[in-house]
């Protein structure tokens, strides 16, 4: 019973531990993804920038491998080059070693201020910016907390006897204990989780650092392997950015290990207890790494692009997408309904993958996504074509009047897909062509305006799709909010660019027509997938028939 309760214990603490991490990382995309992809694509040019930018972007996220998954995209798109990108994830390795030097100080005093101050953030403010902050606090909170949590549940580790026979194999045979490390990290995929759950264990005493630091060697390289294995069915260029990272970490990982098996290391240096020690020695081995590695990204570049040949895919749509509607069940109403929802949620995936990289679009011209997208689009006019088709069909049957209510709903949706499609098709990436051909360039706060116009429209397509799904309340009160949110944003970077105008920005006045166009497509978007939330308000008596006063 004993040991059930410490496997329970452990294992509630390292959930806990992996959960906050992933809570904090959401929290930071939906506050601050536009600028941190800002941020990227500000330090194109300057490689040393391209470094500082990858550090403090995984300081924030606490995930090297978000931001490797970030840069990847854009490398995907061509809006980042190979070199550029290696030199933002190796800036992401070293930031991941500054959370965990954080991290593992001593401050169980600010948890309880990080989960009071987040927690009256997260549920007592309307703003969404202030509800993300609070969001990162209580996740921070929540790590600190499962790392008081793990100590306390590795006690009974230092009364048994299998235990320290295990750590000593591991710090006899350091490649084991090095493989180990980097399997643990990819079980987390988290190498900043399973560094913290080591130092901890160092802390307890139950973990030398003869076995230690191979763990930790091992973990940087799991990370590496993570980022590897998220990135496998995304375009070439992407899949090359992982795949010399992970070579950049397997080789320092390999070069480190050789020095702990054949030489003496002044370990007794880096800090007073086994904890530190092993958490400065990852700082170190992560730092030598951006040193040592910085100036091979250029011969490496050229090594991943003859190991990932070009296949000719596409990183938007690989294979033309299947329609999901089941005509062998249009004599049964509900299961029809329920296929025609699949298809408008595959739809509307589709409709995501197009949308998402409009930004970097107008910013690079990229003819081939421009292709893909509007490749993309055929398919989403044959997909509304087929849903009001299928649903006339089942028209046809004897419907109860919900559910003919629902299906009226349904072709509504259909429709409202394929004018978004046609927005971006039609209209936003016609204006992105005009901005290349012109050689026009946006200015710096209305370029960051758009960016974050872009990021709240493609935050609501997701909490739209929950709400196709689920049909929650909760989420379409929400949802159905973000309509008036949108507007006031609107307005205020309408509002700006007419002050711009006036100012004599010339990079305004030269794109003053595509400004305001964008931002009435990106504005049209977001009410068509707001549009998604009027049904179930309209089931629980929530929906207005009129804005407009009687009075």
């Amino acid at each position: 019973m004993q040991i059930l309760m410490f496997l329970l214990q452990l294992c509630a603490a390292v959930m806990l531990l992996l959960y906050s991490t992933r809570m904090v990382r959401t929290g930071v995309e939906r506050a601050a993804g536009s600028s941190l992809r800002d941020l990227f694509n500000g330090t194109r040019q300057n490689v040393f920038l391209n470094v500082c930018a990858g550090t403090f972007g995984a300081v924030l996220l606490q995930s090297s491998t978000a931001i490797a998954l970030l840069v990847s995209s854009f490398a995907a798109t061509g809006a980042m080059g190979i070199t550029g990108s290696l030199a933002v994830v190796l800036g992401a390795d070293f930031g991941t070693a500054i959370v965990v030097q954080f991290l593992s100080l001593n401050l169980v005093w600010l948890t309880p201020a990080l989960l009071s101050v987040g927690g009256l953030l997260f549920l007592k403010f309307d703003s969404r910016t202030a509800k993300q902050i609070g969001r990162i606090f209580i996740g921070i909170g929540f790590l600190l907390l499962s790392l008081k949590m793990l100590g306390e549940a590795s006690g009974p580790m230092r009364e048994s006897t299998v235990f320290p026979v295990v750590v000593q194999y591991l710090g006899e045979d350091i490649i084991t204990a090095f493989i180990g490390g980097a399997l643990i990290a990819f079980f987390f995929h988290s190498s900043v989780a399973a560094i913290l759950l080591f130092a901890v264990f160092a802390g307890q005493g139950i973990l030398p650092l003869a076995a230690g630091l191979p763990l930790v060697l091992g973990a940087n390289v799991g990370g590496g392997m993570v980022a590897v294995w998220l990135t496998r069915n995304m375009h070439v260029k992407a899949r090359r950015i992982t795949l010399a990272n992970l070579i950049f970490r397997l080789g320092g990982g390999l070069l480190a290990l050789a020095a702990l098996g054949w030489a003496l290391l002044p370990l007794d240096q880096l800090g007073s207890t086994p904890a530190r020690q092993m958490v400065n020695f990852h700082f170190l081995f992560n730092a030598a790494l951006v040193l040592v590695c910085l100036p091979l990204v250029i011969p490496l570049a050229r090594l991943v692009k003859l190991l990932v040949q070009e296949n000719g895919g596409s990183d938007l749509q690989a294979d033309k997408p299947q329609i999901a509607l089941d005509y062998g069940v249009l004599d049964s109403p509900n299961l029809a309904l329920a296929s025609a929802t699949r298809e408008l949620l595959r739809m509307s995936e589709q409709i995501e993958i197009m949308f998402a990289p409009l930004m970097e679009i107008f910013d690079t011209s990229i003819p081939e996504k421009v292709q893909q997208i509007r490749d993309m689009d055929e398919s989403i006019n044959e997909s509304h074509t087929e849903i009001k088709l299928y649903l006339a069909k089942l028209n046809q049957q004897v419907l109860t009047q919900e559910q003919s209510q629902t299906s009226m709903e349904l072709i509504n949706f259909a429709i409202s897909l394929e004018r978004v499609g046609d927005i971006i098709c039609k209209d936003l990436l016609r204006l992105s062509e005009v901005k290349h051909k012109e050689h026009l360039r946006f200015s710096d706060s209305g370029r960051k305006e758009l960016s974050g116009l872009h990021s709240r429209v493609m935050a609501n397509i997701q909490l739209a799709l929950n709400v196709l799904i689920s049909e929650d309340l909760e989420s379409a009160r929400q949802l159905a909010n973000e309509k008036e949110e949108m507007r006031q944003l609107e307005q205020r970077s309408h509002d700006r660019h007419m002050e711009r105008l006036g100012s004599g920005n010339a990079e305004s006045i030269a794109t003053s027509d595509i400004h305001l166009e964008v931002i009435q497509g990106t504005k049209e978007i977001n009410s068509r997938f707001v549009s998604f939330a009027y049904p179930v308000l309209a089931r629980y008596g929530l929906l207005m028939t009129s804005r407009v006063s009687n009075g």
